[in-house]
């Protein structure tokens, strides 16, 4: 099943559950409303949208997401390619090092996850 998509204050919205869960609604509000200024009503919104998605699920007002952060980055990040790179990742990568130095240690980082990477 693909990931749903998960526009940017949804995203936001989803950072705080997952850095939460699970959740009762009621302080999913209340957090929303300190880090988001969203009201009550918005917040509801939200859950019930995400729910309907198949993002989340709201079970006897606990919430609880449904996909990963790391499932919905991932996505993003495979659009983004495929939309602007012509779904070449080393033409991505070579966009970003052109415009974003680099440290050695993320140079080496870098290095051990290509080396670990497994060929299909």
């Amino acid at each position: 099943m693909a990931t749903p998509k998960i526009f940017e204050s949804e995203y936001r919205f989803c950072t705080i559950l997952w850095a939460h869960e699970p959740i009762g609604s009621t302080e999913l509000v209340k957090l929303c409303r300190e880090q988001l200024g969203w009201s009550k009503s918005t917040t509801y919104t939200v859950i019930k949208r995400l729910s309907e998605r198949g993002v989340l699920k709201c079970e006897n007002t606990v919430v609880t997401s449904l996909v990963s952060q790391d499932d919905v980055q991932a996505a993003e990040i495979d659009e983004l390619v495929e939309k602007k790179f012509e779904g070449s990742l080393p033409a991505f990568i070579a966009a970003f090092t052109k415009h974003k130095k680099l440290t050695p240690a993320e140079i080496d980082e870098i290095r051990k996850m290509i080396d670990s990477i497994q060929p299909e």
